[in-house]
Protein backbone atom coordinates (compact mmCIF):
# COMPACT_ATOMS: atom_id res chain seq x y z
CA UNK A 1 0.00 0.00 0.00
CA UNK A 2 1.26 3.32 -0.54
CA UNK A 3 2.17 5.45 2.24
CA UNK A 4 -0.02 8.55 3.07
CA UNK A 5 1.67 10.87 5.88
CA UNK A 6 -0.17 12.04 8.27
CA UNK A 7 -2.54 14.84 8.55
CA UNK A 8 -0.08 16.95 10.98
CA UNK A 9 2.12 16.90 7.64
CA UNK A 10 2.29 20.09 5.59
CA UNK A 11 3.17 18.02 2.54
CA UNK A 12 1.36 14.87 1.98
CA UNK A 13 2.22 12.34 -0.86
CA UNK A 14 1.45 9.37 -2.56
CA UNK A 15 4.09 6.97 -4.25
CA UNK A 16 5.95 9.97 -3.65
CA UNK A 17 3.96 12.17 -6.04
CA UNK A 18 3.29 15.47 -3.93
CA UNK A 19 -0.37 16.24 -3.59
CA UNK A 20 -1.59 19.99 -4.52
CA UNK A 21 -4.10 21.18 -1.87
CA UNK A 22 -7.34 20.60 -4.29
CA UNK A 23 -6.41 17.13 -4.74
CA UNK A 24 -5.82 16.93 -0.90
CA UNK A 25 -9.06 17.97 -0.21
CA UNK A 26 -10.32 15.12 -2.94
CA UNK A 27 -9.36 12.75 -0.68
CA UNK A 28 -10.54 14.13 2.90
CA UNK A 29 -14.11 13.56 4.48
CA UNK A 30 -16.66 16.08 2.94
CA UNK A 31 -17.83 18.73 4.91
CA UNK A 32 -21.32 20.12 5.34
CA UNK A 33 -22.96 23.19 5.67
CA UNK A 34 -25.71 21.84 7.47
CA UNK A 35 -26.76 19.50 10.26
CA UNK A 36 -29.24 17.93 8.02
CA UNK A 37 -26.99 17.42 5.53
CA UNK A 38 -24.61 15.64 7.74
CA UNK A 39 -27.26 13.43 9.30
CA UNK A 40 -28.16 12.02 5.48
CA UNK A 41 -24.39 11.20 4.51
CA UNK A 42 -24.13 9.60 7.56
CA UNK A 43 -26.90 7.42 7.34
CA UNK A 44 -26.22 6.88 3.83
CA UNK A 45 -22.99 5.78 4.43
CA UNK A 46 -24.33 3.55 7.20
CA UNK A 47 -27.03 1.92 4.80
CA UNK A 48 -23.59 1.33 2.20
CA UNK A 49 -21.66 -0.22 5.14
CA UNK A 50 -24.45 -2.45 5.92
CA UNK A 51 -24.57 -3.39 2.01
CA UNK A 52 -20.61 -4.20 1.81
CA UNK A 53 -21.28 -6.43 5.26
CA UNK A 54 -24.04 -8.31 3.55
CA UNK A 55 -22.11 -9.05 0.39
CA UNK A 56 -18.82 -9.50 2.13
CA UNK A 57 -20.84 -12.25 4.09
CA UNK A 58 -20.75 -11.18 7.67
CA UNK A 59 -24.90 -11.64 7.96
CA UNK A 60 -25.35 -14.06 10.59
CA UNK A 61 -29.07 -14.60 10.92
CA UNK A 62 -30.12 -11.40 13.12
CA UNK A 63 -26.47 -10.68 14.48
CA UNK A 64 -24.34 -7.81 13.74
CA UNK A 65 -24.89 -3.66 13.57
CA UNK A 66 -23.60 -0.70 12.47
CA UNK A 67 -24.16 2.42 14.26
CA UNK A 68 -23.56 6.38 13.62
CA UNK A 69 -24.17 9.18 16.18
CA UNK A 70 -26.58 11.61 15.10
CA UNK A 71 -24.82 14.86 14.75
CA UNK A 72 -27.24 17.06 16.44
CA UNK A 73 -28.60 14.72 18.90
CA UNK A 74 -24.95 13.36 19.71
CA UNK A 75 -26.96 10.76 22.65
CA UNK A 76 -28.49 9.34 20.00
CA UNK A 77 -27.44 6.81 17.33
CA UNK A 78 -29.02 5.32 13.99
CA UNK A 79 -28.22 1.83 13.46
CA UNK A 80 -29.89 -0.88 11.32
CA UNK A 81 -33.42 -2.59 12.28
CA UNK A 82 -33.83 -5.80 13.97
CA UNK A 83 -33.71 -8.91 11.75
CA UNK A 84 -33.55 -6.85 8.72
CA UNK A 85 -30.95 -8.07 5.97
CA UNK A 86 -28.08 -6.19 5.65
CA UNK A 87 -28.15 -6.64 1.99
CA UNK A 88 -30.96 -5.37 1.60
CA UNK A 89 -30.70 -2.19 4.11
CA UNK A 90 -31.76 1.17 2.76
CA UNK A 91 -31.74 4.68 4.07
CA UNK A 92 -35.33 4.47 5.10
CA UNK A 93 -34.93 1.70 6.86
CA UNK A 94 -32.45 3.00 9.76
CA UNK A 95 -33.89 3.92 12.96
CA UNK A 96 -32.86 6.66 15.34
CA UNK A 97 -32.44 4.86 19.00
CA UNK A 98 -31.27 7.20 21.97
CA UNK A 99 -28.99 5.64 25.32
CA UNK A 100 -32.22 4.46 26.88
CA UNK A 101 -32.56 2.02 24.25
CA UNK A 102 -36.26 3.83 22.57
CA UNK A 103 -36.70 4.24 19.46
CA UNK A 104 -37.64 7.70 18.88
CA UNK A 105 -37.17 7.58 14.62
CA UNK A 106 -38.58 4.67 12.73
CA UNK A 107 -40.98 1.83 13.43
CA UNK A 108 -39.11 -0.63 13.70
CA UNK A 109 -37.41 -2.69 17.07
CA UNK A 110 -33.71 -2.51 17.40
CA UNK A 111 -31.62 -5.06 18.12
CA UNK A 112 -31.48 -5.54 22.01
CA UNK A 113 -27.81 -6.37 22.28
CA UNK A 114 -27.06 -3.74 19.57
CA UNK A 115 -28.28 -1.49 22.07
CA UNK A 116 -26.42 -2.53 25.33
CA UNK A 117 -23.08 -2.70 24.37
CA UNK A 118 -23.26 0.31 20.94
CA UNK A 119 -25.15 2.86 23.33
CA UNK A 120 -22.61 1.86 26.07
CA UNK A 121 -19.62 2.64 23.94
CA UNK A 122 -20.96 5.78 22.17
CA UNK A 123 -21.87 6.73 25.52
CA UNK A 124 -18.30 6.28 27.34
CA UNK A 125 -16.26 7.43 24.26
CA UNK A 126 -17.49 10.76 22.74
CA UNK A 127 -14.52 10.02 19.95
CA UNK A 128 -16.57 7.27 18.95
CA UNK A 129 -18.85 8.39 15.74
CA UNK A 130 -19.45 5.03 14.25
CA UNK A 131 -19.09 1.43 15.45
CA UNK A 132 -19.07 -1.74 14.05
CA UNK A 133 -19.53 -5.46 15.06
CA UNK A 134 -20.59 -8.70 13.45
CA UNK A 135 -20.53 -12.50 13.59
CA UNK A 136 -18.01 -12.89 10.87
CA UNK A 137 -16.66 -16.36 10.61
CA UNK A 138 -12.82 -15.56 10.88
CA UNK A 139 -13.18 -12.59 13.52
CA UNK A 140 -15.56 -15.34 16.03
CA UNK A 141 -12.89 -18.12 15.28
CA UNK A 142 -9.98 -15.87 16.56
CA UNK A 143 -11.84 -14.34 19.62
CA UNK A 144 -12.12 -17.69 20.83
CA UNK A 145 -8.50 -17.55 21.62
CA UNK A 146 -8.29 -14.90 23.80
CA UNK A 147 -5.43 -13.37 22.35
CA UNK A 148 -4.27 -10.00 20.22
CA UNK A 149 -3.28 -10.09 17.02
CA UNK A 150 0.22 -10.11 15.95
CA UNK A 151 2.24 -7.75 13.96
CA UNK A 152 2.55 -10.81 10.75
CA UNK A 153 1.76 -8.39 7.78
CA UNK A 154 1.34 -4.60 6.79
CA UNK A 155 -1.90 -4.87 6.94
CA UNK A 156 -2.02 -6.60 10.48
CA UNK A 157 -0.12 -3.33 11.63
CA UNK A 158 -3.50 -1.38 11.61
CA UNK A 159 -3.97 -2.44 14.80
CA UNK A 160 -0.50 -2.98 16.37
CA UNK A 161 -0.73 -1.34 20.03
CA UNK A 162 -4.27 -0.24 18.99
CA UNK A 163 -6.47 -2.63 19.66
CA UNK A 164 -7.81 -4.81 22.77
CA UNK A 165 -8.69 -8.26 23.82
CA UNK A 166 -12.60 -8.01 26.21
CA UNK A 167 -13.14 -11.50 28.54
CA UNK A 168 -15.94 -9.72 30.39
CA UNK A 169 -19.13 -11.03 29.53
CA UNK A 170 -17.44 -13.36 26.49
CA UNK A 171 -19.65 -15.59 24.69
CA UNK A 172 -23.03 -14.43 27.00
CA UNK A 173 -25.57 -13.01 24.69
CA UNK A 174 -25.14 -9.41 26.40
CA UNK A 175 -28.98 -8.51 26.98
CA UNK A 176 -28.42 -6.19 29.99
CA UNK A 177 -27.31 -2.52 30.13
CA UNK A 178 -24.75 -3.44 33.26
CA UNK A 179 -23.21 -5.90 31.05
CA UNK A 180 -22.63 -3.30 28.01
CA UNK A 181 -20.99 -0.72 30.22
CA UNK A 182 -18.60 -3.53 31.63
CA UNK A 183 -17.46 -4.32 28.00
CA UNK A 184 -17.53 -0.42 27.08
CA UNK A 185 -14.91 0.49 30.40
CA UNK A 186 -12.64 -2.17 28.52
CA UNK A 187 -12.72 -0.22 25.67
CA UNK A 188 -11.71 2.74 26.52
CA UNK A 189 -9.40 4.07 23.61
CA UNK A 190 -8.30 2.08 19.85
CA UNK A 191 -9.58 1.12 16.98
CA UNK A 192 -10.56 -2.26 17.87
CA UNK A 193 -11.15 -4.83 20.24
CA UNK A 194 -11.71 -8.67 20.25
CA UNK A 195 -14.49 -9.72 22.43
CA UNK A 196 -13.46 -13.04 23.63
CA UNK A 197 -15.38 -16.00 22.38
CA UNK A 198 -17.88 -13.79 20.40
CA UNK A 199 -16.03 -11.47 17.64
CA UNK A 200 -14.74 -7.87 16.96
CA UNK A 201 -16.18 -4.58 17.40
CA UNK A 202 -14.22 -1.57 15.60
CA UNK A 203 -14.73 2.49 15.91
CA UNK A 204 -14.28 4.86 13.82
CA UNK A 205 -14.85 9.01 13.71
CA UNK A 206 -16.85 7.96 10.61
CA UNK A 207 -19.13 5.51 9.35
CA UNK A 208 -16.14 4.54 6.69
CA UNK A 209 -13.10 4.13 9.16
CA UNK A 210 -15.12 2.02 11.34
CA UNK A 211 -16.33 -0.08 8.59
CA UNK A 212 -12.63 -0.75 6.98
CA UNK A 213 -11.49 -1.38 10.25
CA UNK A 214 -13.59 -4.35 10.63
CA UNK A 215 -13.34 -5.61 7.52
CA UNK A 216 -9.71 -5.16 7.56
CA UNK A 217 -9.45 -7.05 10.97
CA UNK A 218 -11.43 -9.84 9.61
CA UNK A 219 -9.11 -10.63 7.02
CA UNK A 220 -6.19 -9.85 9.30
CA UNK A 221 -7.63 -12.78 11.75
CA UNK A 222 -8.05 -14.94 8.63
CA UNK A 223 -4.29 -14.90 7.52
CA UNK A 224 -2.77 -15.32 10.76
CA UNK A 225 -5.27 -18.54 11.46
CA UNK A 226 -4.17 -19.34 8.08
CA UNK A 227 0.12 -18.59 8.47
CA UNK A 228 -0.44 -20.16 12.15
CA UNK A 229 -2.04 -23.50 10.79
CA UNK A 230 1.18 -24.06 8.69
CA UNK A 231 3.84 -23.11 11.01
CA UNK A 232 5.39 -19.88 13.26
CA UNK A 233 4.63 -16.29 11.69
CA UNK A 234 7.98 -13.68 11.71
CA UNK A 235 7.17 -10.82 13.42
CA UNK A 236 7.41 -7.49 12.28
CA UNK A 237 9.95 -5.58 14.57
CA UNK A 238 8.11 -2.74 16.74
CA UNK A 239 9.78 0.16 14.96
CA UNK A 240 8.56 -1.25 11.56
CA UNK A 241 5.23 -2.37 12.78
CA UNK A 242 4.46 1.45 14.70
CA UNK A 243 5.82 3.31 11.67
CA UNK A 244 3.65 1.46 9.30
CA UNK A 245 0.61 2.16 11.72
CA UNK A 246 1.47 5.77 12.33
CA UNK A 247 1.31 6.23 8.58
CA UNK A 248 -1.16 4.05 7.45
CA UNK A 249 -3.84 3.46 10.61
CA UNK A 250 -4.51 7.32 11.33
CA UNK A 251 -8.75 8.37 11.11
CA UNK A 252 -8.52 9.91 7.82
CA UNK A 253 -6.64 6.83 5.84
CA UNK A 254 -9.57 4.44 7.18
CA UNK A 255 -11.53 6.78 5.47
CA UNK A 256 -10.02 6.66 2.77
CA UNK A 257 -9.19 3.02 2.25
CA UNK A 258 -13.11 2.71 2.42
CA UNK A 259 -13.77 4.61 -0.79
CA UNK A 260 -13.63 1.82 -3.77
CA UNK A 261 -15.77 0.17 -1.90
CA UNK A 262 -18.16 3.13 -1.48
CA UNK A 263 -17.92 3.18 -5.05
CA UNK A 264 -18.58 -0.10 -5.98
CA UNK A 265 -21.89 -0.13 -3.35
CA UNK A 266 -23.20 2.72 -5.26
CA UNK A 267 -22.99 1.69 -8.44
CA UNK A 268 -24.55 -1.58 -8.22
CA UNK A 269 -26.99 -0.78 -5.00
CA UNK A 270 -28.38 2.86 -5.93
CA UNK A 271 -31.57 1.36 -4.08
CA UNK A 272 -29.53 1.70 -1.22
CA UNK A 273 -30.36 5.98 -1.03
CA UNK A 274 -34.69 4.80 -1.17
Amino acid sequence: MAIIENQTSTKKKIDGIELTPKTVAQLAPPKFATLEQERQHRKEKLAGAMRIFGRLGFGEGVAGHITVRDPEFTDHFWVNPFAKSFRYMRVSDLILVNHDGDVVYGSQPVNRAAFCIHAAIHQARPDVVAAAHAHSPYGKSWSSLGRKLDPITQDSCYFYEDHTVITEQGGAVVLEISAGHEIAAKFPKGKAAIHQNHGLFTVGDTVDAAAFWFITMERTCQAQLMAEAVGTPKLIPHEMASYTREHTAYPAAGWLQFQPLWEEICRTDPDLFD
